[in-house]
């Protein structure tokens, strides 16, 4: 599936059982955007804008989880240089 972002005003919705009922505004260009990727994958336009929101939803919370790793490595890295800092001192009869 083309990794395409599509940005979506909610004018409104309505709830109906289990499914919320979205109307979205695009400009010309998305548009035709979607209209070629409903054809590419044959599917309903609902559906690739659902697939969409769910790829959107992924990678922020990748990165989310990505940022969060980077964190507790440089923790880590932090800690084991103070580990090391204070064993040396302990070493040297201090």
């Amino acid at each position: 599936m083309p990794d395409c972002v599509f940005h979506v005003i909610i004018l409104y919705y309505k709830i109906q059982g289990d499914i919320m009922i979205a109307t979205v505004r695009l400009d010309e260009n998305l548009e035709k955007t979607l209209n070629r990727i409903t054809k590419i994958v044959d599917k309903k336009k609902s559906e690739v804008i659902r697939d969409a929101i769910k790829m959107y939803a992924e990678t922020i919370e990748n990165k989310k989880r990505s940022k969060i790793l980077n964190a507790i490595e440089k923790t880590k890295d932090i800690d084991k240089k103070e580990f090391n800092e204070l064993e040396g001192t302990l070493d040297d009869g201090i």
